[in-house]
């Protein structure tokens, strides 16, 4: 989750802006897979049957959303039903523990919805998860197989709180190095270099899946998240802004994803459509940037969405 005007924050230490760098539309090559990365491979077919592939459980399953807040939703079960009647997963992001808890109940009998355990930086800055929500997700993170959103926020909002992030975040990365196989949706504004040192130091880079939602850094820092093996989510504000739409073209294709980040926190009811419209509204206009077929575009979008739902 993060706020429309962050978009500004798009500055951080150590990197150049895109906009300066003669190569930076040039899409890079995907990085080598360690044999590490590849023992843990949350996207293998064997897993996905093992585990209960998303297709074999809806095959009409071909849209997802991998960054949303369905919890927000006043009729959060409603939409989640309505998604399935429109053929749209979703890894549904939580910002607390204890939320997660609520979440990760209401949504148990949707086959459609993922939930991800979450302790959200801004939660963590202004105090509203303390200690003990660190420590609960220490616990709850030993049986979770999806975690978000969790991650750093250097803007100018939250930055006082700092070192109070970084420690809680330090613990989460352990936590979920500690078992590896997870896969992690990241905030990252104006630190991404700092999430991706705490994402190695730990290990968790090599365990676990990392997703950069609405990644906002520099180019450096994606061309270093690019190299790591990251994914990312791309929803309707990233390509609205220059820079957004120069790293939509250089990402590689089979590491693009879409997200909505919505509902919006204490949402009323909300439907369906509203989550879909602006998915399908990204996929096209990732397709006319990259100059890429939608059809095609959509269709490698969707199997990497299945194999990362499959972790």
């Amino acid at each position: 989750m993060t706020k429309p005007e962050d978009e500004r924050h798009t500055q951080a230490e150590g990197g150049r802006p895109l906009s300066q760098e003669g190569d930076a539309h040039q899409r890079p090559e995907a990085p080598r897979q360690s044999e590490t990365r590849r023992k843990k491979d949350a996207h293998s077919e064997a897993e996905g049957r093992a585990e209960g592939n998303v297709s074999e459980r809806d095959p009409s399953l071909r849209l997802f959303d991998l960054h949303c807040h369905l919890d927000f939703a006043e009729n959060a079960r409603e939409l989640a039903a309505g998604l399935a009647q429109r053929g749209i997963g979703a890894l549904s992001v939580t910002v607390t523990p204890a939320g997660y808890v609520r979440a990760a109940a209401l949504f148990a009998p949707c086959a459609n919805v993922r939930t991800a355990l979450g302790l959200h930086p801004w939660w963590v800055a202004d105090g509203r998860c303390t200690e003990d929500d660190v420590a609960q997700f220490e616990q709850l993170a030993k049986d979770a197989r999806f975690v978000g959103e969790v991650g750093l926020d250097f803007a100018p909002a939250h930055a006082a709180s700092r070192d109070v992030q970084l420690a809680a975040f330090e613990r989460v990365a352990h936590a979920c190095a500690e078992g590896g196989g997870k896969v992690l949706s990241l905030h990252a504004v104006r630190s991404a270099d700092t999430v991706m040192d705490v994402l190695e130091r730990t290990g968790c880079a090599e365990s676990c899946a990392c997703v950069l939602h609405w990644f906002s850094g520099t180019s450096d820092e994606l061309q270093r998240a690019i190299k790591l093996g990251f994914l990312f989510s791309v929803n309707p504000r990233m390509p609205a802004t220059k820079r957004g739409r120069a790293y939509v073209r250089a990402i590689p294709a089979d590491r693009l994803l879409l997200e909505t980040d919505l509902p919006p926190e204490s949402a009323a009811r909300y439907d369906a459509a509203d989550v879909e419209t602006p998915l399908r509204a990204t996929l096209a206009e990732l397709a006319a940037l990259r100059a890429e077929d939608p059809e095609a575009l959509g269709a490698r979008i969707a199997l990497t969405s299945e194999r990362v739902l499959q972790a």
